[in-house]
């Protein structure tokens, strides 16, 4: 399918492996001109060489937690590139984790500041060039934890409701400027991320990573119909798609890829 949007201009926070990567890859292949981000101290320069083969594709360092360095490296894609047509905001953490008693305000804060925090000041240097130019398309990463929340990831969870509600009032903020807004809602996919959690139980279950897998599936999320971690390529098909052309009358949706998962209580 022809998405429309070749020779639009795209950054993707939190790009440097998982879903990010694979939407920035899936963007290239469809024309687009994409610029990656991520913070300084990852794998952005290794993602951007081997994305570099599909397309135009720069890396520009930053940490959505601070106004200042958010300004400068949309000034760096401006002056670069141009100004983006599609902003994706993959970057994200797990957080602060354990019984609610137990973690404390700094815990919270931090996850707050960079899901939720990192999110809205990414959107405030997207949204004024994209209303311009009378087009744009913004997806943002929420979770399938945002309506049913675990008891154990509770500042993760709050923080991506958070960004359910952020997507929905920006959609209907700048929708009239053709400015779509949108969310995907993934369910553990098979990201460093997920990897890091079920290396974790592995090590305090005495399993193997696989095992590890498998138990968890089975023990705290029953109800993924698919009975295994999905793949970063199945999510980053929803968010381009929301990123393009074909998706132009999808404003203030919430798509969830999550294999059917429904709520269980877990710790």
């Amino acid at each position: 399918m022809d998405l429309g949007i070749k020779g639009r201009i795209a950054l993707i926070s939190g790009a440097d492996s998982g879903m990010g990567k694979e939407t920035a890859r899936l963007l290239l292949d469809a024309g687009v001109r994409v610029a990656l981000t991520d913070k300084p101290d990852g794998t952005l320069d290794e993602a951007v060489r081997e994305l570099s083969a599909l397309g135009e594709c720069i890396g520009v360092t930053g940490d959505v937690t601070k106004a200042y360095d958010v300004e400068r490296l949309w000034a760096e894609v401006r002056d670069r590139m141009g100004d983006p047509d599609i902003y994706v905001n993959a970057a994200g953490v797990t957080g602060a984790t354990g019984d609610f008693l137990d973690v404390d305000d700094a815990g919270w804060l931090e996850t707050l500041d960079i899901n939720l925090m990192g999110a809205v000041r990414m959107c405030r240097q997207a949204i004024p060039a994209m209303r311009r130019s009378g087009w744009g398309r913004i997806v943002l990463f929420a979770s399938e934890d945002a309506v049913q929340p675990y008891v154990d990831e509770l500042a993760y969870c709050a923080s991506k409701a958070g960004i359910l509600s952020l997507a929905k009032g920006l959609s209907k903020a700048y929708g009239c400027d053709n400015v779509l807004v949108n969310t995907v809602s993934p369910a553990f996919i098979a990201t460093p991320m997920t990897d890091a959690m079920m290396k974790k139980r592995a090590e305090e279950r005495g399993e193997t990573f696989e095992e590890a897998i498998k138990s968890f599936l089975k023990e705290e999320r029953p109800g993924m119909t698919l009975d295994r971690r999905g793949k970063p390529e199945e999510v980053a098909a929803a968010v381009a798609f929301l990123c393009s052309d074909r998706a132009s009358f999808i404003n203030g949706a919430g798509i969830r890829v999550d294999s059917g998962s429904v709520a269980t209580i877990a710790g």
